[in-house]
């Protein structure tokens, strides 16, 4: 007789080889269909010009990724100096530091660029939710997500305290509400939504929900500890 063994599952170690591939993969590809209006920009971003390139979508991209070796590079000497320093998780630490800036900050930038009237156009506000969503489209939907994405992923990594995804959420929306507020005071010439908050905040959860298996055992980690308990005095 023979006897059905249950199939083995695969380590750990090849899962992550698998999705740290597709990931590439997926980066490749997206990569290659931009690839023509990154290169618009690119003599521009090249020549130092600032109207043609840190103005534009393209421009910002492109800066974006061509800063990425030296984003690894900051993180790598962070990882060092703490490794040196006996700190535990060093690398991940160091990666959440640079990710959360690298990620973050040229997206920011790209939600503070005036639109055609700065300065001229009446300020507008939108509160009423899921009004704008339709007019949003997917490529300013997939926009918005992404805006608080790399601080919904890493932060809860690297600050102990945020390891949790309704803080998480407080924390994307409270810097979506910020950045619709200087765009109303500034009067950048564009419209303040509500659905933009709503869209930030769930880009944010999402990506929190994402990296969940690298912060939920150290956020899990003190509860789980039992406390010594005092002996009463005889």
């Amino acid at each position: 007789m023979t006897h059905s063994a249950p199939l083995p599952t695969p380590p750990r170690r090849t899962r992550r080889i698998v999705l740290t591939g597709l990931a590439v993969l997926g980066a490749a590809g997206a990569l290659y269909v931009v690839r023509g209006p990154l290169m618009m920009s690119a003599p521009r971003c090249l020549a130092g010009r600032w109207h043609g390139c840190f103005d534009t979508f393209n421009g910002v991209v492109l800066m974006t990724l061509v800063a990425l070796p030296l984003s690894l590079l900051v993180a790598g000497a962070l990882a060092l100096r703490r490794r040196a320093a006996g700190v535990a998780s060093a690398w991940r630490l160091s990666l959440a530091e640079v990710g959360m800036v690298h990620g973050t900050v040229p997206f920011l930038w790209l939600t503070m660029m005036p639109g055609a009237a700065p300065g001229i156009a009446p300020a507008r506000v939108s509160l009423v939710p899921l009004r704008d969503l339709v007019t949003m489209g997917t490529l300013g939907i997939v926009g918005n997500l992404l805006v608080f994405a790399s601080l919904g992923f890493f932060a809860p990594m690297r600050f102990a305290a945020l390891a949790s995804v309704p803080r998480i959420l407080a924390l994307g929306a409270g810097c979506s509400i910020l950045v619709e507020t200087a765009q109303y005071v500034f009067q950048l010439d564009r419209v303040s939504s509500v659905d933009d908050v709503l869209v930030n905040t769930t880009g944010a959860a999402l990506a929190a929900l994402a990296s969940r298996h690298w912060w939920r055992t150290r956020a899990d980690a003190p509860s789980d500890r039992h406390r010594p308990v005092m002996a009463s005095a005889a």
